[in-house]
Formats: C-alpha cells, structure tokens, sequence
C-alpha cells in the first residue's frame, strides 16, 4: 500500500523567480513633500468627487496641521471645540499632544460634515465605519491622478509639506518640532533644508494660495499656551484667567473666582 503522507517537493539546487525588490523613492518621484499650489489642486480635485466636502476637507485638515494618515482617521468630534475654534491632537509614535488653532475655512468645512454626522469619529466611510489608512491613501492618489502631477502622490507628503511650508516662512525648528508633534528634534531638522525654488520664491505665492493662508502661517508660528489662551479670551472676554504649565508642559486654564 502507497504511503500517501509523503510528497513531491522541488530540488533545493532549482532556480526560483526572485521577487524583484522596491525601487527607490528618488527613482518614483522627484520629492517627498507637495507646494502650496500642489495641495490646493488637490483640495479642488477632491472636491469633484462624490463625497467631495469630506474628502476635501480630509486633505485641507492634514496640511494645515502636518497630520500622519492614522491621526486624520482617528480624529473624532469630542477633539474639535466649535466655540474656541480649537483642534486637540492626539500624535502617534510618541509624539507630544497638542492644541492647534482653526480657522474659519476648516470650522465652516467640520461644521458642514457635523451636520450630518451619526458616529463619534469626524470622517467616516459610506457606510458609516471609521476612514481607514489605506482609504484616504488611495483618496490622496487618486486626488493627485485627477490634478495631473506629474507623480504618484501619498498622504505623508501633506505632512512634508507643512514642514517646509512653516520652515521656508521662518518658523524654528524648536516651535516647528512642538507644532509637528515630533518626539525628537532630528526629525524636525531636516525641513530647515529649502524645498525646491527657495523661502523667496515660495513666499511670494503664499498671499495667493486659499490652502496656505497667511492666516494659518501666523496662527502656526504662535507657541501653543499663547494660541490656546487667544482662543479662550476671545470666547469668554469678561473672565480673568491665569495661566499655569505642567509637568509636561501643557498650558491649562484656572479661573479665579
């Protein structure tokens, strides 16, 4: 009787196809970061689709505040604060937690999405669940097919582009690692290199571009205490605040009675 637990395997001395390996990414794309006019054609191509008001919202939101894609997704609606016009950030890998600024473009976009809103989560899918990774990877790629750039897109360079955007305007490092959320300043370092064309040249097509508005730029370069503590004083002018830090630096309001 055949003993059938035994089977017939290949020679190890044969040839096998090798998985060809990754090419660079000096070789797919020139760079890694997007222009000013890059995102907002990406902002007007987006807002083209069928769901267009959350898409476009998704990629204004991850450019002005240098978000990775696991942070956009995870944004839920108990982080945004309509009347201070504040956005709380929880970062990943480590990163420090920060209170942003909004301004009246992105609260007009977020209250438009909240009116509809039936999950706790700010962008969803079609079918209500929480926006995936892989999702808004593939919104971003195709936003960038639909612009006609010359190159692949993915949503890290939004990230990117804040970086240089806030470096070529004069931010330092130290106010730009705080505002990125990064956990080491060696991350933060490479964005004070120029992007391509210069601070000069790129400054000059900032006063045109509805995604980077001087507005945002200023509202950026502002430490997050003194952001925070505009914010509040505008909503609630008639309280006096004082201001205290913690042990990790969080700037917190108590009111005196």
């Amino acid at each position: 009787m055949a003993n059938t637990t035994l089977k017939l395997v290949l020679s190890a001395t044969a040839n096998r196809t090798v998985t060809p390996l990754r090419r660079p990414n000096a070789e797919l794309r020139p760079r890694e970061h997007l222009t000013e006019r890059e995102i907002d054609k990406l902002v007007e191509a987006a807002m083209g689709n069928r769901w267009g008001q959350r898409d476009a919202t998704m990629i204004l939101i991850a450019f002005r505040h240098g978000l990775r894609a696991s942070e956009l997704c995870g944004l839920q609606w108990s982080d945004v604060e309509f009347e201070t016009g504040t956005l709380h950030l929880r970062r990943a890998k480590g990163g420090t937690t920060a209170t942003h600024p909004l301004l009246g473009d992105e609260l007009r976009a977020l209250r438009s999405l909240k009116r509809d809103a039936k999950s706790p989560f700010i962008f969803v899918s079609e079918r209500g669940a929480p926006f995936t990774v892989s999702g808004f990877a593939k919104l971003v790629e195709r936003a960038g097919i639909e612009a006609k750039l010359p190159f692949k897109c993915h949503p890290h360079m939004l990230r990117h582009a804040t970086g240089y955007a806030l470096a070529n305007r004069g931010t330092d490092t130290r106010t730009l690692q705080a505002y990125l959320g990064h956990r080491s300043i060696q991350s933060t370092v490479r964005y004070t290199e120029l992007a391509p064309g210069g601070s000069r040249a790129s400054g000059a097509n900032w006063r045109g571009s509805p995604a980077l508005s001087s507005a945002w730029l200023e509202g950026a370069q502002m430490k997050p205490a003194a952001a925070q503590r505009r914010h509040c004083l505008r909503s609630q002018p008639k309280h006096r605040k004082n201001w205290t830090k913690d042990t990790n630096g969080e700037a917190h309001i108590q009111r005196l009675l």
